[in-house]
């Protein structure tokens, strides 16, 4: 969703690009099929790196970056948003003195046990090109000495993809649920990998769907551990996780959404959405200073709170941040016309 526009937008304006990746998100319903929705080409190279710790993803996605820009010798490297894939290569070209260029860089949610933060912090120290979605990023980066000249605030990538391809997604018909419903979604370690904590959310999405009905996209982690921790979620409607434009019809349609993703609150806020992230903290603020997004960490009690709002009519409306306006991807694509190529064509014999 972040790829996809600056490539098409950098495409327009004559890069030559390669798109390598790392197969660090392998499953075929939340990889190969987003290639498709997002009219992406297939990757000029797979890594194929698969699942692993945090440092042995990490060592390979680095052990296997490193030959392919040897080869190609790029004069700039594209990364996006905080995952392993993202420090990793960045780490890569900085040993090599090859530009880095971080989409979606800023973002903090100051909280360091969190595996994305410390890739976020990692990336933008070493990159050379920062695009911020949003002014807290900008604040962020300048309090940690970043130079000014390597800030460009221009708005989000996700909701480029978001704008480009909602119009397709409410094409989709949403067979068999009913006219409110609330969407989940839940991921993240802090949430589903202790058993009384998971418990407890399920306890509470359980009790939710005796007033709302929840349908749950489960992702194969969370899954796993509901059977691993035997946590029965029989009155929600689970299914597999769904491809992009299937769960964003979902999302624009829906009454509330319950996640702890960073992207959904992002979207939501773009749609109007309520949006209620089971964490305590959250990278993206302005979802909550500004959009329709509320912290309730993992407490039930919240949850009954703010969901009541909602379904009185009580809840903040919103608004959408500024430059969210599907346009991010042309600003990265004017920068990077303007800063690199002339260096390029200074470089040539």
């Amino acid at each position: 969703m972040k790829a996809a526009p600056v490539q098409r937008a950098l495409n327009g304006l004559g890069f030559s690009q390669s798109l390598v990746h790392t197969g660090q998100h392998y499953d075929a319903n939340m990889s190969d099929v987003f290639f498709r929705e997002l009219d992406l080409p297939e990757p000029d190279v797979n890594l194929a790196v698969g699942s692993g710790s945090h440092a042995q993803q990490t060592a390979q996605i680095m052990a296997g970056f490193e030959p392919v820009v040897l080869e190609r010798r790029p004069d700039l490297v594209m990364v996006y948003g905080d995952v392993n894939s993202t420090v990793a290569a960045a780490l890569v070209c900085a040993k090599l003195q090859i530009p880095v260029a971080h989409v979606e860089a800023g973002l903090r949610s100051n909280d360091r046990s969190m595996p994305e933060e410390i890739n976020r912090l990692l990336t933008d120290q070493l990159a050379d090109f920062l695009f911020t979605p949003s002014e807290d990023g900008d604040r962020n980066l300048t309090r940690e000495g970043i130079p000014s000249e390597r800030i460009h605030l221009v708005g989000n990538v996700m909701i480029d993809t978001l704008v480009r391809l909602l119009p397709r997604a409410l094409e989709k018909k949403k067979d068999g649920l009913p006219a409110r419903y609330a969407l989940v979604t839940l991921h993240r370690p802090s949430n589903v990998d202790d058993p009384e904590v998971l418990r407890r959310i399920l306890t509470a999405m359980l009790s939710v769907s005796k007033d709302l009905a929840v349908v749950f996209p489960a992702h194969p982690r969370t899954r796993q551990r509901m059977a691993q921790f035997g946590v029965a979620a029989d009155a929600l409607h689970v299914c597999d996780p769904l491809p992009y434009l299937e769960f964003l019809a979902l999302q624009a349609g829906a009454t509330a959404v319950l996640t702890d993703s960073g992207g959904i609150q992002e979207e939501t806020t773009f749609l109007g959405v309520p949006c209620l992230t089971l964490r305590d903290n959250t990278e993206r603020p302005v979802t909550v200073e500004i959009g329709t997004n509320t912290l309730i960490g993992n407490k039930p009690d919240r949850l009954r709170d703010e969901l009541a709002k909602i379904l009185d009519g009580r809840y903040k409306k919103g608004a959408i941040p500024a430059l969210w306006d599907g346009h991010a991807a042309e600003r990265i694509a004017q920068v990077l016309k303007e800063k690199v190529s002339p260096r390029l064509q200074a470089a040539e014999p």
